[in-house]
């Protein structure tokens, strides 16, 4: 089982760590060291399990030990980080976030504070005011569930554009929902991509109309592609649209390794967008490292799988080995695709956003080429589908070698859940999503499918299967320490613990951060634990998050975020 392979992989004694005196004999001659950390509680995940100090060269671990060992490899160019009996972790690795995403969201509105629909138009109306003539107008980060009250006139819960229409007539403006599968859009965006109350919905998706059936502006899943944005705009020139797509990265870069993150999964990037990443590591420009699934037609996978598998590149910081699909969309606009309708929406059961025939034809490209197939599935029927899409690829296979992973896993029927272990499938989930989505999880779903499926962590572990973490973002804010406070604590804003038993304990969040989704990229031989080496990829905490007070966990910061033995984030007032 994977959870017991992991326990080896923990177990490891490193014959090079046996003795201060085997380390010294070791490392003796060797040049001095790049990197070294003093004074630390260093947390490996290893054997030992916590050494004081560390040091790196060439990019990777060359020794953990003692003060005074340690200390001995520092040279006259070497960078020494007393971290003055702060926490030392292993990088934090994102499992499931959309690195462009993150970048593209700091040049748009940022929605996702807003509490009413009045504050949100409200910023539109200063936006307005500073666009230039027929300009669109973006922002992400809505949520109506979110809201200090229930915009009037609303249906089922959400706007109707007049108001955002009133405040930008001839801006065309297009608000992304929290989740990433709804939007919102003003008549001038309707006008302009020719929908109208006759424009019939796609298959997977739909747009919400008003008692005279006009559109209120607010569309759901596939139908957010009815609007053609930039309509009327200036096409960018070529080298304005590479100058923006290269702010974005560098913008998505600065603000993980702020935030301690080391490695980022990519739930979803075109070729192009891979191209790019190539280029701009070249370039020494990217400060993270970053495992890419792609997310593009299967005829464009079948004509390009072979041409872009990529692992390890640039010493680490580039792999290309998976797929991503999405076979339903998210909860919070009732999207997500359910065995039985919605508790608040009878006779609605979400959409399948993929047809499954066309995600069992991924699977078979996945298996040619050697990719894992990576399926967003929220709700209960959409897990059971992707299982059953995997089942069925795996006949005649060991499933367990593939990783094949499902991302969010957010809510399961009681009879699937024993099959990711069986499977061998990894849950790749967003603590922060429970207690983010929680307070209308209730509503949407009825208690005992809440209870019995709902955000099942301990659930998922005890059937044998892998649960890693990270957050979504741009869905929500990109902080490890967020999403891990919300996976110890599955605490709500009003007080009250989203069914406490299925909470991580502190080690077992910290694992879900760093080796568990290191193993499930295939990456558990080079990072997830501090190990000589493994790459020197390190986290300082100003907080020691595994014995602190669950309250003080939120507002621990990040001291410093180390990639490959360098320093790429250094906060305010670090030396």
């Amino acid at each position: 089982m994977i959870r017991n392979l992991l326990i080896g992989v923990f177990t490891v004694t490193v014959a090079a760590l046996a003795s201060a005196a085997a380390l010294t004999s070791q490392v003796g001659q060797e040049p001095p060291a790049d990197l070294v950390i003093l004074n630390g509680k260093i947390v490996t995940l290893e054997t030992p399990a916590e050494v004081q100090a560390l040091a790196a060269r060439g990019g990777r671990i060359v020794a953990l030990g003692s003060n005074p060992d340690i200390k001995r490899l520092a040279g006259q160019n070497t960078e020494v980080i007393d971290a003055n009996g702060q926490l030392v972790i292993p990088g934090f690795i994102e499992g499931h976030g959309h690195f462009t995403g993150v970048g593209q969201a700091q040049l748009q509105l940022n929605l996702m504070k807003a509490a009413s629909w009045d504050e949100i138009v409200a910023m539109v109306a200063d936006a307005a005011k500073n666009a230039k003539p027929g300009q669109w107008i973006y922002g992400r980060g809505w949520h109506q569930e979110k809201w200090t009250s229930v915009p009037e006139p609303n249906v089922e819960g959400f706007p109707t554009h007049e108001s955002l229409t009133r405040v930008s007539p001839d801006n065309p403006v297009l608000l992304t929902h929290a989740s990433g599968h709804a939007s919102f859009a003003n008549a001038k965006a309707m006008q302009l991509s020719d929908v109208d109350g006759a424009t019939p919905s796609p298959p997977g998706g739909d747009f919400l109309k008003d008692a005279s059936g006009k559109p209120t502006g607010m569309f759901r899943e596939t139908a957010s592609r009815l609007i053609r944005t930039g309509t009327g705009e200036p096409d960018p020139s070529p080298a304005e649209a590479v100058a923006r797509a290269r702010r974005i990265l560098e913008l998505a870069s600065a603000e993980v390794v702020s935030k301690g993150i080391t490695s980022f999964q990519d739930a979803g990037s075109s070729l192009s967008d891979v191209d790019l990443m190539k280029q701009m590591i070249d370039e020494g420009r990217m400060s993270n490292r970053l495992w890419v699934m792609l997310r593009v037609s299967n005829q464009v996978l079948a004509a390009n799988l072979a041409k872009y598998k990529t692992i390890g590149y640039g010493d680490g910081y580039l792999t290309v080995r998976a797929i991503k699909k999405a076979i339903d969309g998210a909860l919070g606009p009732r999207g997500a695709w359910l065995l039985e309708p919605y508790a608040d929406k009878p006779g609605d059961t979400g959409r399948n956003t993929t047809p499954v025939s066309e995600i069992a034809e991924t699977a078979k490209l996945a298996l040619e080429h050697g990719y894992q197939l990576c399926v967003h599935a929220i709700g209960d029927r959409a897990n059971r589908e992707t299982l059953n899409i995997f089942e069925d690829a795996f006949k005649g296979r060991d499933g367990r070698s593939l990783r094949w992973r499902v991302e969010h896993a957010q809510h399961l029927n009681a009879a699937d859940i024993p099959r990711f272990g069986a499977l061998g499938v990894i849950a790749s989930m967003q603590g922060v999503h429970c207690t983010s989505d929680a307070p209308y999880v209730l509503a949407r779903l009825g208690p005992k499918r809440a209870e019995e499926g709902a955000y099942v962590w301990q659930k998922l572990m005890q059937s044998g299967a892998l649960v890693t973490n990270g957050t979504d973002a741009p869905v929500e804010d990109v902080s490890p320490i967020a999403s891990y406070s919300s996976t110890v604590s599955r605490k709500l804003s009003d007080g009250s613990v989203f069914y406490p038993d299925q909470r991580l304990s502190r080690l077992e969040a910290l694992k879900s951060y760093t080796i568990n989704p290191a193993f499930a990229a295939f990456e558990e031989e080079s990072k997830g634990t501090l190990k000589v080496g493994k790459y020197a990829d390190v986290v300082v905490l100003s907080k020691d998050i595994l014995t602190v007070a669950e309250s003080e966990i939120p507002s621990t910061d990040v001291r410093y975020t180390i990639v490959g033995g360098k320093v790429k984030y250094r906060a305010p007032g670090s030396k």
